[in-house]
């Protein structure tokens, strides 16, 4: 494929746009010590990429939480939004890497696992709802990351091809739904690790360090073939 053709980048909100996931650590930490569950980084870790619906779903069924998992999603989104509208940082050199996609007229999506209306005040917060002429939650698609739902969904709205399109993304199971749309796909792994997960590897271009090497530059200079 000739990424010269890439009309659209499509980028995951949390732990690539923005630096939430800490946010979302003590959220799901304090929520979850409520019904007996230690929720510990090991937990977040696994869950990273995943969307609230489904993690409250498998972590219902192991603990046998007694609320629905639309009770627990719920006071789940209401906490995170309590500490994210204050404390929610946009990653500098994402801030920069949309300045210049908009520059260039790209078409730019984000695609997350979170609430539709997380996605919606926490983009409204760190002002950068202005960028996107696509926003899609998982929870609107049948089937979250890693299957390719989410991103193939934009596409259609767009009316273009996968191969016509970049996600990026910062964990395994965004990179395999990327790759699973058959788009082109930037890594950024979240949090940085000693040893990669395959599946990383599978991405066009893989700043394996994590975004304390990302560079907007580099990746315009990529896109750009």
């Amino acid at each position: 494929m000739d990424r010269r053709q890439i009309k659209a980048v499509i980028f995951d909100l949390d732990g690539t746009l923005i630096d939430s996931e800490p946010i979302y650590f003590e959220t799901d930490k304090k929520l979850f010590a409520e019904y007996g569950v230690n929720y510990d980084l090991a937990m977040k870790n696994k869950y990273i990429g995943i969307g609230s619906v489904k993690m409250v779903e498998e972590l219902k069924a192991q603990y046998q939480i007694k609320d629905s998992v639309e009770t627990v999603v719920e006071k789940h989104n209401q906490r995170y939004l309590e500490i994210a509208r204050e404390k929610t940082q946009v990653f500098p050199e994402m801030k920069r890497l949309l300045e210049l996609l908009k520059e260039q007229q790209y078409l730019i999506a984000v695609a997350s696992g979170s609430s539709p209306e997380v996605i919606d005040i926490v983009l409204g917060s760190v002002d950068l709802r202005k960028f996107f002429s696509v926003v899609i939650s998982a929870e609107e698609v049948k089937q979250g990351k890693p299957a390719p739902d989410i991103f193939l969904e934009v596409a259609s709205q767009w009316g273009i091809k996968g191969e016509q399109c970049l996600v990026v993304e910062d964990s395994r199971y965004g990179v395999m739904a990327a790759k699973s749309a058959g788009m082109y796909c930037v890594a950024i792994p979240y949090p940085p690790q000693e040893s990669l997960d395959d599946s990383y590897l599978t991405a066009d271009l893989l700043f394996s360090k994590g975004m304390s090497e990302f560079s907007a530059q580099k990746t315009m200079e990529w896109l750009k073939g």
